[in-house]
């Protein structure tokens, strides 16, 4: 009787320490946000503050240059018969801005393929900046006879790209990939 009433007051202080651990649980995040807001050492918390007047949308990037342009000229190179070109052929951008540019793609072989994009950067050292948040040289693609397709390359060109580089040109080469589909057929394409 005695060790069923030890048993008995032990899961009482089991379920007390459970339930003020559960509440403490739920108590910590606006405990978090009070404390971080109060010394100002939360950057999510100023995130959150809503200025009267402004909407989330129209908060300024603090981390674009605006004293700085950088012009970014779009090339690009098929080896093998297809059509593959950049939408526009340069962009003016800060340094710290996201942008992105549309390719176009283009199977005009009478058979399904495999390809992919390799890119190249101008100048060399513009490479370690160029940043490419969403980027078609990721992946490979098959693409059937006369297909279309359209692909974003969304970047940011890191602001601590040297000052004498004014000027960056993304290049890419669109090759096909060996071993996915058919070979093509004897006597070329």
């Amino acid at each position: 009787m005695h060790l069923r009433q030890a048993n008995l007051g032990m899961v009482g202080k089991l379920l007390v320490v459970t339930c003020l651990m559960f509440a403490f649980g739920y108590a910590m995040v606006p405990m978090y946000k009070s404390i971080c807001k109060a010394l100002g050492i939360n950057v999510l918390s100023l995130t959150e503050q809503v200025i009267p007047g402004a909407s989330a949308k129209s908060r300024p990037n603090t981390q674009v240059d605006t004293s700085r342009t950088i012009s970014v000229e779009f090339d690009a190179n098929a080896r093998g018969v297809w059509e593959f070109k950049p939408e526009v052929s340069s962009l003016q951008v800060h340094p710290g801005q996201m942008a992105t540019v549309m390719y176009e793609f283009r199977n005009t072989q009478n058979r399904t393929m495999a390809a992919q994009a390799i890119p190249s950067y101008a100048p060399k050292q513009a490479t370690a900046h160029f940043n490419k948040l969403q980027c078609f040289c990721f992946n490979e693609y098959i693409l059937k006879p006369g297909e279309t397709k359209r692909w974003p390359v969304v970047f940011v060109i890191d602001p601590q790209l040297p000052k004498d580089v004014t000027t960056i040109t993304l290049s890419y080469t669109f090759f096909e990939v060996g071993g996915k589909v058919p070979a093509a057929p004897k006597g070329g394409v």
